[in-house]
C-alpha cells in the first residue's frame, strides 16, 4: 500500500500533517500535501482525517 495525495483535491488545511504519527507528510510551496514514501508507514490516519478526501491508500 502507498499513500496517494490528489493535488487537485487537496485544500492545504494541514490536518494530515498534524495527524501523521511519523511526520511523513508536509505542505509544499503551493500549500499542497506531499508524502515522503520512505517515512510513511501506511497507517491510514491521514486518509481518515482529510476533509476533502484528497488522500487514499492504493
Amino acid at each position: 500500500m502507498v499513500v496517494v495525495i490528489s493535488r487537485d483535491l487537496c485544500v492545504g488545511c494541514g490536518l494530515c500533517v498534524d495527524t501523521c504519527p511519523v511526520e511523513a507528510i508536509s505542505l509544499d510551496d503551493e500549500n499542497i500535501a506531499v508524502v515522503d514514501a520512505e517515512l510513511c508507514v501506511d497507517c491510514g490516519k491521514c486518509v481518515e482525517e482529510c476533509p476533502s478526501e484528497a488522500i487514499s491508500l492504493d
